[in-house]
């Protein structure tokens, strides 16, 4: 991330803690952290605030030794509607200055070496639903609702959707998302596959803290590896591929955590992993 963004990212926060934003709300509980976007009012559109507060609060938890899973999720009944088309704080600049703070914020989200789950209640439009698609995986409700709706705002794609839907789901039918912009349910997106699981809205967020807990209690090192190897997977040959999982295996072999599943798995226990 550019070093002359670092510091206007800090400017939105209140309070003294360094999870403390205008337009978010973030919880770290048990090596997991939740980040909320938390403008209901707009049915959560980010803002350039918050455009801001994300790049900061996703290049701050990508260090952040006490967090080994992250969730992303949307407050009062909705993940995110987009980009706030009239949002009323951002400042006068070019656009092209507003697009390299999105990339960064996308960017900041893809890098995180812990795995990601978006939690997605409501709709997820837009920026908003790409939002959701950049993270490792993603569960919806069963009232969940996704659009790239850009052509209905007389817009193209943006947050990574070009690169991330033909991979999720292939060009044609990322296509057909992109250029038609029609709004799908769950199931419909379940279908499409760009969603891992679809539950009942009452068993949401119990089903998502099982997942992320499962995530958090995994080895950190094997874990981050493991996604980085798949997220480069279509942009190297199969040789490379291989070489690369050489690499990270003998990286695995090294740590103390290799040594505590074997031993945990000869004494019949389960693991218990320090990232070490």
């Amino acid at each position: 991330m550019p070093a002359s963004i670092v510091p206007a990212m800090s400017e939105p926060h209140t309070g003294t803690g360094p999870d403390t934003y205008q337009t978010l709300l973030v919880d770290r509980a048990e090596l997991v952290a939740t980040v909320t976007l938390n403008r209901p009012h707009r049915k959560n559109a980010m803002s350039y605030t918050m455009w801001q507060e994300l790049a900061d609060v996703f290049t701050r938890l990508g260090r952040a030794d006490d967090v080994r899973a992250v969730v992303v999720t949307g407050a009062e009944g909705e993940f995110c509607s987009g980009a706030d088309l009239v949002d009323e704080d951002a400042p006068r600049q070019h656009q092209l200055s507003v697009m390299r703070l999105v990339s960064d914020v996308c960017l900041a989200l893809h890098r995180l070496p812990q795995p990601t789950v978006a939690k997605v209640d409501g709709v997820a439009a837009g920026a908003g639903m790409n939002l959701a698609l950049a993270c490792d995986l993603v569960v919806a409700s069963d009232r969940a609702r996704f659009s790239q709706i850009f052509a209905r705002r007389g817009l193209s794609i943006d947050f990574g959707g070009s690169w991330l839907l033909p991979r999720l789901i292939g060009v044609h039918k990322a296509k057909e998302l992109v250029l038609l912009a029609d709004m799908y349910d769950a199931a419909a997106a379940a279908e499409f596959g760009f969603v891992n699981r679809v539950v009942p809205v009452a068993e949401l967020d119990a089903f998502v803290a099982e997942w992320a807990s499962r995530l958090a209690a995994g080895p950190p090192i094997a874990l981050s590896l493991s996604k980085r190897l798949l997220d480069s997977s279509f942009d190297v040959s199969f040789e490379q591929a291989l070489d690369d999982e050489g690499r990270a295996q003998t990286v695995n072999i090294s740590t103390k955590d290799t040594l505590e599943a074997i031993s945990a798995f000869v004494e019949k226990r389960t693991p218990e992993f320090r990232g070490r």
